[in-house]
């Protein structure tokens, strides 16, 4: 599966998992949306459709790589992207920016999850095998993913993503 990121350049570079990424050669870098391949599954958390196992028939996927406080900024330009728009559901961070968090997903971690969900699970270890804490996330999600790559659809995914979140508040 061919991998490319968005890089809107608000990441600290020594950070930056798409950076590293990229010099791996393991992802392809753009910083202009209209370079954003046509026909791509675009990652971004304001997606009205969850990403499920029914995407799995896309060549690429593309991730939107921007501070998650400046994420607003590129609603109306992202709303012209001609391109199907997908959101991870319900996951927990791994990197150690954000460990624990839900849904706050390093550019890396959503690589792995959307590679995991659409069958792609070699894939997934492999980017995640260049960080030392990249094998923590699959560890941490291996409940939720392993359902998620079962679903057959986007409402499925959204009902386990609503029992998992259940689970977390009944503790």
């Amino acid at each position: 599966m061919k991998l490319y990121v968005y890089d809107a350049g608000q990441c600290d570079p020594k950070k930056c998992t798409a950076k590293k990424l990229a010099r791996f050669g393991l992802i392809t870098s753009v910083n202009v949306l209209r370079k954003i391949p046509y026909k791509t599954l675009l990652l971004v958390p304001n997606a009205e459709k969850a990403l499920s196992r029914a995407d799995q028939y896309t060549t690429s996927i593309t991730v939107f790589d921007c501070s998650w406080h400046k994420l607003a900024a590129f609603d109306e330009p992202l709303k012209k992207q001609k391109v199907k728009k997908r959101a991870l559901p319900y996951l927990i961070a791994a990197n150690p920016v954000n460990y624990g968090k839900p849904f706050i997903l390093s550019s890396v971690e959503a690589f792995a999850a959307a590679l995991f969900v659409l069958g792609e699970q070699e894939q997934s270890q492999q980017i995640l095998g260049k960080f030392k804490w990249g094998p923590e996330f699959l560890r941490l999600n291996e409940e939720r993913l392993c359902a998620y790559s079962r679903a057959k659809d986007s409402s499925e995914v959204v009902a386990l993503q609503s029992e998992f979140m259940d689970r977390v508040k009944k503790k």
